[in-house]
């Protein structure tokens, strides 16, 4: 077990990457973007997950790029007050927690620069994985652009519609749990003047978070509504951007300008509040990590910190066994399983815990600290 292809470049497939080659593997990340995906929500490093941004070197970086919200107000449909605090956020918990907000793009930059800060690791952007042959000694794999190429394991961390899933265990409808729910996330100029302030509405069935980054520079503008998986003809950025505004046009306040914004945004991100529950996560040479395994939704608050501790774990499990004279990659793959598998069972029903919001604090608490990386 030496060569490693890694699908997917986000946080759980760049963590990977850096972990692996500390641990004497040769990982190839493949990406679908042509390079590093801006934009994106703000993402919260949790509990153990800052164990592990630490053993990797790059803990005070995090911190340096963490958010600096003083508060927040929640607003009715009409744009009132009818709530406010500073002493915790919507997005990320209690401001006085040692836990780190930080914008997505941030993060992965982050863990990039440290991946390949070793030589043995390499990225490919603009290409994915279209199609895997096992046998006893690796996995042939099939790219878009690139020739065919073996390696001797591949993980699946590309997302929630990961490929790595769709072609070793099936369509994604037999795992996705839908939640009911749509987030659509975009980028825009400051045009309310927030400073370090978070703005949230709700009516009925639809509501948005609005929030500044880049030290006031930018706003990032989180849409939420009800409703049923988006079809596949629909997930195309100018129509998920009319989808997004239909159902959102009869709220009020600044609704007309922050619409007037999704419209000329470059960055939508748009998808449902989606849980991927699975069996097993691996399959012969194949295994899955992150959102293509265990994806909790945004509405945990835990993605980010389960794809950290998870690539951490399935790094030492790797490790571990590849020091034994067999170096059986079912051996780790079984001891990956065994030991996350409750951490992620903990983390997952944080987001049905509290339909109309959060989780409770001591339930964020318990399931954040629920795992030992030494164990």
């Amino acid at each position: 077990m030496k060569t490693v292809l890694i699908s997917g470049g986000g946080i759980a497939g760049t963590a990977l990457a850096a972990l692996l080659s500390r641990r004497g593997f040769a990982p190839t990340v493949v990406e679908r973007a042509p390079g590093l995906r801006g934009g994106g929500q703000a993402v919260d490093i949790r509990g153990v997950a800052l164990e592990v941004v630490e053993r990797l070197g790059v803990l005070e970086r995090a911190r340096a790029h963490r958010t600096r919200m003083r508060g927040m107000t929640v607003l009715d449909g009409e744009g009132r007050e009818v709530y406010r605090s500073t002493e915790s956020t919507i997005s990320s918990g209690r401001l006085d927690s040692d836990d780190i907000e930080l914008l997505r793009d941030d993060l992965v930059r982050i863990l990039h620069e440290r991946a390949t800060e070793d030589a043995g690791t390499r990225f490919v952007f603009g290409d994915a994985v279209t199609a895997l042959d096992q046998d006893e000694d690796g996995v042939r794999v099939s790219f878009a652009h690139a020739g065919p190429r073996r390696y001797d394991l591949v993980v699946g961390a590309d997302g929630l519609h990961s490929a790595v899933r769709r072609l070793a265990f099936g369509p994604e409808e037999r795992f996705a749990r839908h939640l009911g729910t749509h987030l659509a996330i975009f980028s825009a100029d400051n045009f309310l003047g927030l400073e370090d302030w978070q703005l949230w509405l709700r009516d009925g069935e639809a509501g948005y978070g609005v929030y500044p980054v880049r030290d006031n520079s930018e706003l990032r503008i989180a849409f939420g509504f009800a409703g049923e998986p988006l079809p596949e003809e629909r997930r195309a950025p100018e129509s998920q951007k009319a989808l997004v505004a239909e159902r959102m046009a009869a709220l009020h306040w600044e609704t007309p300008r922050l619409l007037k914004a999704l419209a000329e945004a470059p960055d939508l991100y748009c998808d449902s509040m989606t849980q991927i529950r699975m069996d097993r996560w691996s399959r012969g040479r194949v295994v899955l990590l992150g959102d293509a395994g265990y994806c909790a939704s945004p509405l945990s608050g835990q993605g980010t910190s389960l794809a950290l501790v998870g690539a951490h774990v399935l790094a030492d499990a790797l490790a571990e066994a590849r020091s034994r004279s067999e170096g059986d990659h079912r051996a780790a793959f079984a001891a990956y399983e065994q030991r996350l598998r409750p951490f992620v069972e903990l983390n997952q029903a944080l987001a049905t815990e509290n339909p109309g919001g959060p989780a409770a604090e001591e339930s964020v608490e318990r399931a954040k600290n629920a795992i030992s990386l030494d164990d």
